[in-house]
């Protein structure tokens, strides 16, 4: 029996999918020593009325699980001994996910490896929690759990093609219903994941990599947690490698399988990338050392173009493979932004160069002459949210990638009160929500997808709009004062 999780914290904050797992925890884990007798775990169990406990040694790292699915099969079935020590009828190296990881991120681990729990722990990979396919159900305002069987169960690119058909219909469906752009992007980007991942899987079986340790990450907005209808590939790959030769050596043979992924990607409705942000690309497919090396030459050499690979290939997030990879590479790279004050104020003045479209006399400022008296949402609206999100994050050493988990972390290190850093995630928001409904009526590839006219607005969102970029330009002038700019 799991414990029931609440929808509302202490404090009363309404939790969803997008809340970290250290919101959702709501009671210790109990755990036993791996030499415990079965008969003495199954007691506990009982005593605690729970469906699982956790195996972990005194230092409190856990080395295993035992469910009830467990004792069915490997216990029950087989007529075991329950004399027996745990550690012989558990399920060893559970998978774990950091407290910071959303619960989006949990139901997408838990999806594509057929799991009904799995372990929260910190960054000694201490345990912390565990969370429950149930605990993350009774959170869904819109369920994905039969979506994602469906990519599950996909055999080939034809069955994929079908479900990203079906997923851009029911996103449309959910814009159509008013669903918030918060849960929306979330929503979207995890189907969008788990149709990845599914992706990889095939191509794994079609196409050798080498056996080492590696992971295939996600960039920009789908780093962020933060897709909309209209988005390509942002994608790379971080493999280990003993030194530069061996990792030309395995750039050689990823290739392939990269070029496979994203051709299958792109059939399935999600653009290759016009910059080539993508693992296909040699540049993008790096060893551990490598990406340490490119992301130090863009740290210490502020140009314009390092600035941009900064704030795309900063927002990173692992879809397959070994997390860990991805972690130490994060934890090296948030050592060293804070320090950096000369990266940093020039990622600030890069910022500041896009102002949102407000005018002195005017309500709205207008720059284009091809999408006359029309706004680009994505640059002018979001992006000074995501910059300023991204800026705090690199200096605070915060691991969150999305724009509103970073703002929330960084309010309660840079005085930001309650109710200010909530109207400025609810501007950004509102913005990413006209995005939304501009793709849903246009098509995701249109031109002028991203962009607005205010004329055609209702009154109220005009003034929403108006009151949102005035959110994002008190971010701004957060970041002209820290920085002195």
């Amino acid at each position: 029996m799991e414990a029931k999780v609440e929808t509302s914290t202490p404090e009363g904050e309404y939790l969803s999918m997008y809340s970290p797992l250290s919101a959702i925890l709501r009671r210790a884990p109990v755990t036993v020593p791996p030499e415990t007798r079965l008969e003495q775990a199954l007691k506990s169990m009982e005593d605690n009325r729970i469906g699982s406990i956790i195996v972990a040694g005194a230092d409190r790292v856990p080395l295993g699980i035992f469910t009830l699915q467990d004792l069915l099969r490997r216990v029950a079935l087989k007529a075991c001994d329950l004399e027996q020590p745990i550690s012989q009828v558990m399920t060893a190296e559970p998978v774990t996910l950091r407290p910071t990881a959303t619960a989006y991120q949990a139901a997408l681990s838990m999806a594509r490896r057929g799991l009904r729990h799995l372990l929260v722990v910190d960054d000694a990979r201490r345990l912390v929690g565990i969370v429950s396919q149930n605990d993350l159900f009774a959170l869904q305002r819109v369920g994905v759990k039969e979506i994602s069987q469906e990519i599950r169960d996909a055999k080939d690119l034809a069955s994929l093609q079908h479900s990203a058909r079906d997923i851009r219909r029911l996103v449309q469906t959910m814009i159509e219903q008013g669903v918030g752009a918060e849960p929306l992007t979330h929503f979207i980007s995890t189907l969008n994941d788990l149709l990845a991942v599914r992706i990889i899987e095939l191509t794994l079986a079609e196409i050798a990599v080498p056996e080492v340790r590696w992971c295939w990450l996600a960039f920009g907005s789908e780093g962020r947690l933060e897709q909309t209808l209209s988005t390509d590939q942002d994608n790379g790959i971080i493999f280990e490698a003993a030194s530069e030769e061996e990792a030309k050596a395995l750039r050689e043979r990823f290739l392939p399988f990269a070029q496979e992924v994203n051709r299958k990607l792109d059939a399935c409705g999600f653009p290759l990338c016009k910059g080539n942000i993508m693992a296909s690309n040699p540049e993008c497919c790096l060893s551990f050392d490598e990406w340490q090396q490119r992301f130090s030459a863009w740290m210490y050499d502020a140009q314009p173009q390092a600035l941009l690979n900064a704030a795309i290939f900063f927002d990173f997030r692992v879809l397959y493979g070994e997390e860990e990879l991805a972690e130490h590479l994060r934890d090296w790279l948030l050592s060293r932004t804070g320090a950096s004050q000369l990266f940093m104020r020039y990622m600030v003045q890069n910022a500041l160069q896009c102002q949102p479209p407000l005018g002195l006399i005017r309500d709205f400022v207008f720059d284009s002459k091809e999408h006359p008296r029309t706004i680009d949402l994505k640059m002018y609206g979001s992006r000074p949210f995501v910059d300023a999100a991204r800026i705090f994050a690199l200096a605070q050493g915060l691991p969150h990638t999305s724009t509103a988990q970073r703002l929330r972390a960084a309010a309660k290190k840079i005085a930001f009160a309650k109710d200010d850093i909530s109207a400025v995630i609810d501007g950004f928001y509102f913005i990413q929500q006209l995005r939304l409904r501009r793709q849903q009526k246009l098509g995701e590839q249109d031109a002028g997808a991203n962009r607005v006219n205010p004329d055609d607005l209702n009154e109220l969102d005009r003034h929403i709009l108006k009151e949102a970029f005035k959110q994002a330009r008190k971010l701004q002038a957060r970041l002209s004062l820290d920085y002195r700019l």
